[in-house]
């Protein structure tokens, strides 16, 4: 007899491995349905071979729970720290620990970094790490006024995690969303990747609606590598294995048991076929920070980065997660330590890409749910709007600021309340900027992201 905690066991694992099947399954899904036999066919015939030639990858380092902006990057000027200082109170960062940055286009005010960002710090100033200020999910360019007045098309939902955080993948804010910009993008360039049996994007951190397109689905995997399917192992003579061989080797008529069975043999040959891949990932000597999950994350897409001829793919989207960033208690020693293990991991990714030779093909950007409160509920912040973000890579015009900085004052022209601030730069002006380098045509930016129209700007200029 099982006990329920057994039962309940056994369930959970089951559920799992469904999970992971159907996701190192469709991940192999791309335009024109080209199966694993047919990319390895083009593979050994060579035509992948412009891929090392014509590689491009986005990596999205997604910040979950909404990290507080206005303490990533402080004002230094003595009359601009002054309002800073009073308006955050307990929050306040102590100016003698500020990191200073020095942009070239800027309003006239100063900036520095947080204390714990020493890495990013030294990256800017390289040249390599662009901060884009503002950014925020908007259905339409949103003044202080129109929102006061309530004549503004906002975002449903403002303020909330999950809407916020699905937006922001989305670029669907008012919509039914069920594909992501980032897995529509993927779509738009599926073309340069109909060598590769894996699919263009790959999620180091679970499911996420960010990399789903039309005819493409992430591929998940783990940061120690391919996730193991755990149900069926050709070495193993146990029951569930010889079951699992018979149902791949039975024809039936059922439409049903075909798809089921056909979705298990795409998840065991990719499965498989990435596995034997990263075998023969080059070993790298860049040392990621320990026991920090972002900075594993990252490093597991440097070697998927290593493989990417031997993957056929020209075009690859990389999903990354950070927990804890929802600080509405013990913000200072919280944020202090998440921001090290940011710059820490961002730096290490960074000179991982240099030692592979592919720094200026690669471009990290971060995403987040909201910003925060600018005042203090006492201990932490709370949910706001608009925040900034870093981009990093070869190819990025580094060393500046881009977007308009808000103008931090309670009640100012920027804010809501309690200085929420209104986004000067939407999360398609942002997306749009990165899709246009990744090789989206112009043409295609309505597909990927249907509310750019509503947008002055497609490209906000951090880009080479």
């Amino acid at each position: 007899m099982l006990f329920r905690s057994e039962i309940d066991t056994m369930l959970k694992r089951r559920r799992d491995f469904l999970k992971q099947a159907a996701g190192a399954a469709a991940g192999a899904l791309t335009t024109g349905g080209i199966n694993t036999d047919l990319a390895r066919i083009a593979l050994a015939a060579g035509s992948s071979s412009s891929s090392v030639n014509d590689y491009r990858a986005l990596v999205c380092v997604f910040l979950n729970g909404g990290n507080d902006g206005d303490n990533t990057i402080i004002p230094r000027g003595t009359s601009a720290y002054s309002s800073y200082a009073a308006a955050r109170g307990g929050l306040a960062i102590p100016a003698a620990n500020l990191l200073p940055i020095s942009p070239t286009t800027s309003d006239g005010r100063q900036w520095a970094f947080h204390p714990a960002l020493t890495e990013l710090q030294s990256l800017f100033g390289q040249k390599q790490l662009a901060v884009l200020g503002n950014v925020g999910v908007l259905l339409e360019p949103t003044t202080r006024s129109a929102y006061l007045g309530e004549t503004a098309l906002l975002p449903p939902q403002l303020f909330s995690h999950n809407d916020q955080l699905t937006h922001w993948q989305t670029s669907l804010a008012d919509q039914a969303a069920r594909t992501g910009w980032g897995g529509r993008l993927a779509d738009a360039v599926s073309s340069l990747n109909v060598a590769s049996p894996i699919a263009a994007g790959m999620s180091l951190a679970g499911s996420n609606v960010f990399q789903v397109g039309q005819t493409t689905f992430p591929y998940m995997l783990s940061p120690e590598g391919v996730i193991s399917l755990w149900y069926y192992n050709e070495a193993w003579g146990n029951t569930e294995t010889i079951v699992t061989r018979s149902m791949l080797e039975t024809n039936t008529a059922n439409v049903y048991e075909t798809s089921y069975r056909e979705l298990f043999r795409r998840a065991i040959d990719n499965s498989q076929y990435l596995s034997k891949a990263l075998e023969k990932a080059p070993a790298i000597t860049t040392t990621f920070p320990a026991q920090v999950s972002l900075a594993s994350q990252l490093k597991m897409v440097a070697r998927l980065i290593s493989i990417r001829a031997e993957l056929g793919a020209q075009r690859q989207i990389f999903f990354c997660n950070a927990e804890g960033y929802d600080t509405h208690g013990e913000q200072l020693p919280t944020h202090q330590t998440l921001l090290r293990q940011l710059s820490q991991s961002l730096s290490a990714f960074y000179q991982a890409t240099l030692e592979l030779g592919v720094a200026s093909q690669v471009t990290t950007f971060t995403a987040s749910d909201f910003g925060r409160t600018y005042k203090s509920n006492g201990r932490g912040s709370d949910h706001g709007w608009g925040s900034h973000h870093f981009i990093l890579g070869g190819a990025v015009k580094g060393g500046e600021i881009y977007g308009t900085m808000p103008v931090q004052v309670v009640n100012g022209p920027d804010d809501t309340r309690d200085g929420r601030w209104i986004p000067t730069t939407s999360t398609d002006e942002y997306a749009s900027t990165l899709a246009l380098w990744f090789g989206a045509a112009s043409s295609d930016l309505p597909e990927i992201l249907p509310n750019i129209g509503r947008f002055n700007r497609i490209n906000l200029g951090f880009m080479s």
